[in-house]
């Protein structure tokens, strides 16, 4: 199968800070692509590549087998939504949503009927009168949603496209854009720093930074088996814990991620001290003292939560301990 974006060894560098550094990727015709990880670590440089604003210093990138050297990204087949929407303040929302069209040179009528359409598929239909202005956040971003998606381009590329939303809303157009995705059955390749995004949205993932993928995989993959002491601690929230420390509590010699919900309060665990507590609604998190480390716990919402200060016992199953070779 044709891979919907190939990169071979791409690199973009801009004087002496190498953005991106000898990327390999592959992403899947219809697959949810996350690139995930902190400012400065080359996803959205990689985002721009495939989308043609930027062009890359090493390396070929290919969108569904043809190349993408040179070619500008209006010759591109696919289109982006970007964080802060973008829209024309002075059009209506028919009209910019239809605005791709119109450059192609697209009938009035068709174009008309075309960006009705996006509007309906982005649930909101009767809205093309209105100027961006008049609304909501959550309804502009679904308006540059529609936009894109009214050029049916194959690789639809969104950048932070939810950051600028409440967390209520964020929540919400995270499982629209999947059912979106699924229905349309196009390729998303989505950009985000945010790690809950990323597990609940993509069918894969890639992990960057310094310019690299540090690992490639499924969310269940890269949360359960991270490689590295980065995506341990990048991805969700682990306990880190040295090699010296691990052997202390009973392990191999070896770097370790040990999630704070696989830990449990337990009479016959290991003694350590609770130094802080924090309510996070549906659970409570333990900071402690252990053995000369700190660790995480996660403990259930109506679990009894000791006092700060408090000595309680730890335990663990050896399986919950994922050991890693590199600690980068």
């Amino acid at each position: 199968m044709t891979p919907a974006v190939r990169f071979q060894q791409v690199s973009r560098h801009f004087g002496q800070v190498r953005a991106v550094d000898g990327v390999d990727l592959q992403i899947a015709p219809g697959e949810f692509f996350a690139m995930l990880g902190p400012s400065g670590s080359g996803k959205t440089t990689c985002l721009r590549l495939i989308a043609g604003f930027e062009q890359p210093t090493d390396g070929h990138i290919e969108i569904f087998g043809e190349t993408a050297d040179g070619v500008p990204p209006y010759r591109r087949n696919v289109n982006t939504v970007f964080q802060d929407y973008a829209l024309f303040p002075h059009l209506n929302i028919l009209d910019n949503v239809a605005y791709g069209l119109m450059v192609k040179g697209i009938g009035k009528a068709e174009r008309t009927k075309a960006a009705e359409q996006a509007l309906e598929l982005v649930k909101l239909p009767g809205y093309g009168a209105r100027r961006p202005g008049q609304l909501s956040g959550g309804q502009r971003q679904r308006v540059a949603l529609a936009r894109a998606l009214v050029n049916k381009p194959k690789v639809l590329l969104l950048d932070e496209p939810l950051g600028a939303l409440d967390l209520k809303l964020r929540e919400q157009m995270q499982e629209e854009l999947k059912s979106l995705q699924r229905a349309l059955g196009i390729t998303f390749v989505f950009v985000t720093h945010d790690q809950g995004e990323a597990l609940s949205m993509a069918d894969r993932v890639a992990v960057f930074n310094n310019g690299g993928i540090v690992q490639e995989g499924t969310p269940q993959d890269i949360y359960r088996r991270p490689k590295t002491c980065f995506v341990a601690d990048f991805v969700g929230s682990s306990n880190v814990i040295a090699p010296d420390v691990m052997t202390s509590l009973g392990g191999e010699k070896r770097w370790a991620s040990l999630r704070p919900e696989a830990i449990h309060l337990s009479g016959d665990g290991m003694e350590a001290a609770v130094e802080n507590t924090s309510f996070l609604g549906a659970a409570t998190r333990l900071t402690v003292g252990m053995r000369g480390t700190r660790l995480h716990v996660t403990l259930p919402a109506g679990a009894i939560v000791p006092d700060i200060g408090a000595s309680v016992r730890l335990a663990w199953q050896p399986a919950d301990v994922h050991y890693m070779d590199d600690a980068a």
